[in-house]
């Protein structure tokens, strides 16, 4: 299957571990502290500390420009971003991905042609929620046309299925396996799991009936710890952490290192086993 090609091709390693580098206020948002060299030097900075300890993967997201926009971004954050990016790519040799909240897909697809990132993470690719910027609609026709028309047909697009943050009332008669089975046939290049908020725990049961039923490539996107990553590891293609690396367990604190250690130490206990 192409899709399953896509993210061995980016991947290029049978499991993989992709650390969140939630970047600081952008321009234009709340919370913009008024200098963007400051903003891009920390994002490298927890970029070095990652790739230090042998992380397989990066991925920005714009996490402190609450309150999110549905749908939409300015042109001040996707080339704040593309810029983030760029420089993430121009530093380091591995692959790196893009969010842009909330649901901004195009944006984000359009951020990593520019400055080369390979993939990007999209929510909302298939069945509406409500989300807490108010209802989401699907997109994955739109947002593979777009990939098709601007030629950013190597970029990998991997998807949030029944994704946190969100009620699915409007779809509570289909389970997380039926959203899978859509998000293949819409033609998903990998599957992101998550439990229902930042930094809570994914159910095991769950992220087994959607292993067994798809060949997609399947991603943790929350709650992934030095603690439970063995209930995960067999049914697993990659792990994207970021609450866990911080100080205290919390997305919003610096890194700490000791927890990015730990974690990674496991992993590559658990891969050489």
């Amino acid at each position: 299957m192409e899709s399953v090609g896509h993210f061995q091709r980016i991947f290029n390693r049978p499991k993989s571990v992709i650390a969140m580098v939630h970047v600081r206020p952008l321009p234009g948002t709340p919370f913009y502290q008024g200098n963007f060299n400051t903003v891009m030097d920390k994002a490298l900075n927890e970029a070095e500390i990652y790739i230090k300890h042998g992380i397989h993967g990066l991925m920005i997201e714009n996490m402190h420009d609450v309150p999110y926009l549905n749908r939409k971004a300015g042109h001040e954050i996707s080339t704040s971003m593309a810029v983030i990016g760029y420089m993430l790519k121009r530093e380091f040799a591995i692959p790196v991905g893009i969010q842009i909240l909330a649901g901004a897909n195009k944006q984000a697809l359009a951020a990593a042609l520019a400055s080369g990132m390979d993939f990007i993470r999209a929510e909302g690719f298939v069945f509406g929620h409500m989300a807490d910027e108010g209802f989401m609609q699907s997109d994955a026709g739109e947002l593979l046309r777009y990939r098709k028309h601007i030629g950013a047909e190597h970029i990998a697009v991997f998807t949030d299925i029944k994704k946190k943050h969100a009620s699915h009332q409007l779809t509570a008669d289909t389970d997380i396996t039926e959203h899978a089975r859509a998000a293949e046939f819409f033609r998903s290049d990998g599957l992101i799991i998550t439990a229902g908020h930042t930094g809570e725990a994914v159910d095991v049961e769950e992220l087994k009936a959607v292993r067994q039923q798809t060949r997609l490539p399947v991603l943790i996107g929350s709650g992934v710890t030095a603690e439970n990553l063995d209930s995960y590891y067999p049914y697993t293609d990659a792990f994207i952490v970021g609450s866990y690396f911080k100080m205290q367990g919390k997305w919003q604190n610096p890194v700490d290192e000791n927890r990015v250690h730990l974690l990674m130490e496991r992993f590559r206990f658990l891969e050489n086993t």
